[in-house]
């Protein structure tokens, strides 16, 4: 598989933060604007802070413009996220607590940090552009 799949890996990265980037950034849409879902808008501090940090990381990584810095800021988000809303419950176990999401979100974001935007990205462009 690695021989077939393997010289798409730039590829399906690319789609992997695009798509993690929209999904990231509807977290955003759910707690500022109440949409997608039927929920009202939240209105604690917390919860705005958090859904613009989700909005504009999640829009920023999927453009893959200053992806690196969203990337990173969104990934200690989701580190405290877990550990404010989920890791002081009843179980420490993400399974559990309902955390995993905020642990794939928190990695993958990291991940991506370190990474880089990789190709169809808008930073690519503009550094290309620049030189």
């Amino acid at each position: 598989m690695e021989r077939f799949l393997g010289r798409y890996a730039p590829h399906l990265f690319a789609i992997l933060r695009i798509v993690a980037g929209l999904m990231f950034a509807m977290h955003g849409t759910q707690k500022l604007f109440g949409w997608p879902g039927d929920k009202p808008p939240r209105t604690d501090p917390t919860s705005l802070i958090a859904g613009v940090i989700e909005l504009g990381g999640g829009v920023l990584i999927a453009l893959g413009l200053f992806a690196s810095w969203a990337a990173f800021l969104a990934s200690g988000t989701m580190a405290v996220a877990y550990w404010w809303r989920h890791g002081w419950g009843a179980s420490p176990w993400p399974i559990v607590n309902r955390g995993e999401l905020a642990v794939l979100y928190c990695f993958l974001w990291l991940f991506l940090a370190a990474h880089g935007p990789g190709i169809w990205s808008l930073g690519r462009k503009r550094d290309r552009l620049s030189s």
